[in-house]
């Protein structure tokens, strides 16, 4: 594989400054996809919409989609040389990533209970987006960033890890409260309660954004920051479309919760 990126790129000067303009081109997207989201909720899910295209089982497009974002990092520690992926820092930000891939690719697909199919245009976005985030984020950490040996105990990587663990235990665990919401046969939505659903309506939300933003302040590049960004645009829009859903939906629903961080929004 080092033979087949070499002939894309001249050096790995070239490359890096690839790997950057992607981190920015992110960013654009995300602004992009902030202004498209004030007038339209992501097809997915409640919002599902034939207009978005041919309907596609769910667990099949949750493990297509979020299969790259595995796949192709494994392929480029395992086909490619780096001298990278000895350092501890950027060894302990790699298992970031592939803790929360390995669980959304591998094991989260397979525990969906019904749902509705998803749009085949909301399936080849999120399957793009996973090709090209994980070839980003794992090409930036196992070849071009550089962290001194003592990051690991910096401020910083220290705090960042610690949010990173938090979000991805309470995302694991709000999924696993939304799972069990219906019991066997039933169908319909109902009230999440339990865990950080008491506070907010878009509990699994909230662990995904504080998950990434905790990265990105481990990893410290444009590149962390970029998908951080990316995830708080797209994900704290439907935390907000689905508190608005919730109110409309349910007069018993709680109306101390907010949408997204408790007790302020």
């Amino acid at each position: 594989m080092d033979a087949i990126i070499a002939k894309f790129f001249s050096s790995e000067e070239d490359e890096l400054y690839v790997l950057d303009c992607m981190a920015y081109f992110m960013i654009f997207m995300a602004v992009c996809t902030f202004l498209t989201l004030l007038f339209e909720n992501v097809p997915y899910g409640r919002y599902a919409s034939s207009k978005y295209g041919f309907p596609v089982n769910v667990k099949f497009a949750w493990f297509v989609q979020e299969l790259p974002a595995f796949v192709v990092p494994v392929c480029l520690l395992t086909l490619t040389s780096s001298a990278r992926t000895s350092l501890r820092p950027n060894q302990l930000l790699l298992a970031m990533y592939f803790c929360h891939y390995v669980q959304r690719s591998l094991i989260y697909p397979f525990l969906i209970r019904g749902g509705k199919s998803t749009p085949f245009l909301s399936f080849i976005l999120a399957f793009v987006f996973c090709v090209y985030n994980g070839y980003m984020q794992v090409r930036y950490l196992s070849h071009y960033a550089h962290y001194t040996a003592d990051w690991i105990i910096h401020p910083c990587f220290i705090l960042g890890s610690a949010l990173w663990l938090v979000g991805w235990l309470v995302n694991i665990h709000s999924d696993h409260i939304l799972r069990n919401l219906r019991k066997p046969g039933e169908t319909g939505y109902k009230i999440p309660r339990g865990g950080l659903f008491e506070y907010v309506s878009g509990a699994n939300f909230f662990g995904e954004i504080t998950e990434w933003a905790g990265f990105a302040l481990a990893g410290q590049s444009i590149h962390s920051t970029s998908f951080a960004v990316f995830t708080l645009i797209v994900l704290s829009s439907r935390a907000v479309a689905h508190h608005r859903w919730y109110l409309t939906k349910f007069e018993d629903y709680p109306k101390s919760r907010k949408a997204l961080i408790p007790f302020v929004f």
